[in-house]
């Protein structure tokens, strides 16, 4: 998804030190179209960035949106084509934390004014109102889900607030609103990334704060914590994971450990696979079997599968031929896993600082993906922004 956080949240199990309360005032929003340099006017306070990376002559990167503040994480794209980002409440409060992006480039919140306020006059309210949303996800009826982690600076979670909602595009009115309990989503939980099972009618979610996946009965709306912090689901703390070249070390000194991220549900939703963030391991197990309640964490874990090495990714999707396409930000590129193993680089691009999460089109002919610069934000950097451009949606299209 994907991630926007000057102080890295978007996936981490450790406490933001740099955190802007979710009962500030708007910061920054995403509101001019995508020729402009900035969405508020100006950079932020603590950026400071050198020349802008340049498109390759021969990139298939074509940029569908840029915003300068705040970060883009998510993307969906529903089969009319209407495109749909979120701006989590990192370390900006954005005005439209979900939005609509607009041909021109320009934003509109989503589905509504009052569904994007978050302050003090609505803290009662945590529920109807988006707190830090971190994933939009259309399925394949063309619902659109918005999961929100409530975790606003990834300090905790909004007592009440963790939810997965649906919308009805066609009406752009919430259909389906979840409520996760503490139970599912504690205090210390990152509700991730999310997957819609339609044949089953079920919902797959990373969850990156302690490490876990939940799913979603989403007849009923009952969810299920599985896997609570097996050794699938945690960062391997012995990597150096880099960007750039450069180690990732946040102010305290302590590497980067990002857990259970990367999620993707295979076409026949057979399938559901994931990754820790750091970690060159991949996994995946049937569905069938995270739909059965009478199964143990024990159990489960014997039916995982350890697809082996890939390189470290943030986002997943996978395509009508099995493809395992992943956001490879340690060298500005999109890879894929064939079904028989074999990675393959879909796209190098230096534009891609810290490539984060991917949509396809309905047809699937064509890839969407945001670029989120996680690796340039303060906490990577001694407390300064690096940022030399603005975050991007990109499409690019596939081979037949």
């Amino acid at each position: 998804m994907a991630s926007v956080f000057s102080s890295f949240v978007s996936r981490t199990s450790w406490g933001a030190t740099v955190v802007v309360s979710a009962f500030l005032g708007a910061c920054s929003a995403p509101d001019k179209p995508a020729d402009s340099t900035a969405s508020n006017g100006s950079t932020t306070s603590d950026s400071t960035g050198a020349a802008a990376p340049t498109a390759p002559a021969n990139s298939p990167l074509q940029v569908v949106a840029q915003f300068r503040e705040p970060q883009i994480v998510g993307v969906a794209v529903l089969p009319d084509g209407r495109v749909f980002g979120d701006f989590p409440r990192w370390d900006n409060n954005p005005v439209n934390p979900v939005a609509e992006i607009k041909p021109d480039g320009s934003v509109k919140g989503y589905p509504d004014a009052n569904w994007c306020i978050w302050n003090e006059t609505v803290r009662n309210e945590p529920q109807k109102h988006w707190i830090c949303p971190q994933s939009v996800y259309a399925d394949k009826t063309g619902m659109l889900w918005v999961l929100d982690p409530a975790s606003p600076g990834l300090k905790a979670t909004v007592p009440g607030g963790p939810k997965l909602v649906k919308i009805d595009p066609k009406t752009n009115k919430v259909v389906q609103n979840i409520g996760f309990p503490e139970s599912v989503a504690p205090r210390k939980s990152y509700l991730n990334d999310v997957r819609i099972d339609t044949q089953n009618n079920y919902a797959y979610i990373t969850e990156s704060g302690v490490g876990s996946l939940v799913v979603v009965d989403l007849k009923s709306g009952k969810a299920r914590k599985l896997l609570n912090m097996h050794t699938s689901m945690l960062a391997d703390t012995t990597l150096n994971v880099k960007a750039d070249g450069h180690e990732l070390i946040d102010p305290s000194g302590n590497k980067a450990k990002f857990n259970a991220d990367g999620i993707a549900l295979s076409q026949d939703m057979q399938y559901l696979y994931w990754k820790p963030l750091t970690s060159y391991k991949l996994y995946r197990i049937k569905t069938e079997a995270l739909r059965n309640p009478a199964l143990s964490d024990a159990q489960l874990a014997q039916q995982i599968e350890d697809l082996g090495k890939v390189p470290a990714c943030d986002g997943m999707e996978i395509d009508a031929a099995n493809n395992l396409y992943m956001t490879t930000f340690e060298d500005h590129s999109i890879k894929r896993r064939t079904p028989d193993g074999k990675i393959e680089t879909v796209v190098q691009d230096s534009r891609l600082e810290w490539p984060d999460t991917f949509a396809f089109s309905s047809d699937g002919g064509t890839l969407y993906v945001t670029n989120s610069a996680i690796h340039k934000t303060p906490t990577w950097n001694k407390g300064i922004g690096k940022q030399d451009q603005p975050y991007h949606i990109f499409k690019m299209a596939l081979a037949k």
